[in-house]
């Protein structure tokens, strides 16, 4: 078979069942790279694993280009890199059409009063994480709190609150 359709078929089937996010992937990765295919041997998955760490973006889509390139150059890395996000991009697709289909009828309408507290309290759980790691650090509370003032209460853009933000902790920090 041809390299670059088992590449794809690989990583599509890691796409299709690593549910639970990038770190869920990693054993179907390893499982494909090292013990199915010998593309890697194990210290170059372990390498993986802290490449696709180091790079922005998803784990699981960072070692699928990593794997890809290795194999089978930029080529590959398409065919990992698509093989991964396609089941992901056919079920938001049907969850989309099912949505807007049926986004009218008082069922579907139950269904997201329900979900919606429970999606904010799942960010708001989130940020109240994040916000406690840095809950120490007197400044980067007032900043935040400022931030969010700055957003509610002015019609400045957020990317520029941010901005401002990052370049008055940046101040801070090296004064």
């Amino acid at each position: 078979m041809n390299i670059y359709i088992t590449l794809f078929i690989s990583f599509l089937w890691i796409g299709a069942f690593s549910f639970g996010g990038g770190y869920a992937a990693l054993p179907l990765i390893k499982e494909q790279t090292v013990t199915i295919h010998h593309w890697l041997s194990m210290k170059e998955f372990t390498n993986l694993i802290t490449i696709s760490q180091m790079t922005p973006g998803p784990i699981a889509i960072n070692s699928a280009t990593f794997v890809g390139q290795k194999v089978a150059g930029f080529g590959g890395a398409l065919a990992c890199t698509l093989g991964c996000i396609v089941p992901s991009l056919i079920l938001v697709t049907i969850l989309a059409k099912i949505y807007f289909k049926y986004r009218n009828l008082d069922v579907m309408k139950k269904i997201f009063q329900v979900l919606r507290p429970i999606v904010l309290a799942m960010i708001l759980g989130s940020g109240l994480l994040i916000f406690s790691g840095y809950a120490k650090n007197v400044l980067l509370v007032i900043l935040t709190i400022v931030c969010l003032l700055l957003a509610r209460k002015t019609k400045l853009n957020l990317i520029w609150i941010m901005l401002i933000g990052g370049i008055v902790n940046i101040v801070f920090h090296c004064i």
